[in-house]
């Protein structure tokens, strides 16, 4: 993408990468990949309120959701505080057992790269997807890999993001490279501090 093509009134892009709330992971009689996938428990209920105050507050007018019950239910619930309506997009959904890094990333970032384009010329949009596709673009946006594992071992299943926790991708119209930050979490999380390096 050319950036010198912009208008000059071009709009900075603000993508908000939001994974769902926590599911019953008990279930273990239904697979988690597709759906309909586990539920949400009433703590992501609860998670996914905070997420769409969140939202509401970052001033987001669209949201877009994965097929899966426990991304659905998120959206709805955050949609709901917003008081807007949700989208459901099969190319944001669950990373599958069947299924390469680079296949999910194949179908997950044209998506992206579609919303994008259309938050710069409107309001923020939200993405409720999940952790392994989250994990996948900001590790195509080039997220730092310290950064990445800083948040991978601390929050649950290996994800660079907790339930109901929030990624926000932008950048300025003169800049090549994105802007990545965790922005938010339901509950308290230490939060990266890149190393300064004196020379």
């Amino acid at each position: 993408m050319n950036l010198n093509h912009f208008p000059i009134l071009w709009q900075q892009p603000k993508v908000y990468l939001c994974r769902h709330a926590t599911p019953d992971w008990s279930r273990t009689d239904i697979r988690y990949d597709i759906p309909p996938g586990p539920p949400l428990t009433a703590q992501g209920e609860s998670e996914a309120n905070k997420l769409g105050e969140f939202l509401k507050n970052a001033g987001v007018g669209k949201i877009y959701h994965s097929p899966l019950e426990r991304t659905k239910r998120t959206a709805q619930l955050a949609a709901e505080i917003i008081g807007i309506s949700v989208i459901e997009e099969e190319a944001v959904r669950e990373w599958t057992r069947e299924e390469t890094s680079g296949g999910v990333l194949s179908r997950f970032r044209p998506f992206w790269e579609s919303v994008v384009q259309e938050s710069t010329e409107g309001m923020p949009i939200a993405i409720v997807t999940h952790g392994g596709p989250i994990a996948s673009l900001l590790a195509d946006l080039m997220l730092d890999a310290a950064e990445m594992n800083f948040y991978k071992q601390q929050f649950d299943h290996g994800n660079p993001v907790p339930p109901a926790g929030v990624w926000l991708t932008t950048r300025s119209s003169h800049d090549v490279r994105w802007q990545l930050e965790l922005v938010f979490t339901p509950q308290p999380a230490k939060r990266y501090q890149a190393q300064t390096i004196f020379v």
